[in-house]
């Protein structure tokens, strides 16, 4: 449940600034990918890292493709 907040929080800070898909692509897989990280380790502050680096690129990536296409 945390992340689901964590996340709309994220995307509505993004959304109110009018930020690009890149943007919030990026912060939402930040989010995502620090939570996934921090459950699949135990909570190990390394794996929360890698998680928030590896989910950033990813939703950054994915964000970058969609404003391409519009």
């Amino acid at each position: 449940m945390k992340i689901i907040i964590s996340l709309a929080m994220a995307i509505a800070l993004i959304l109110s600034v009018g930020c690009t898909a890149t943007d919030i692509g990026t912060v939402g897989g930040g989010v995502a990918g620090g939570y996934a990280g921090s459950a699949l380790t135990g909570g190990s502050t390394i794996g929360t890292i890698g998680g928030v680096l590896g989910g950033a690129y990813i939703g950054n990536r994915v964000g970058n493709s969609i404003d391409n296409s519009r």
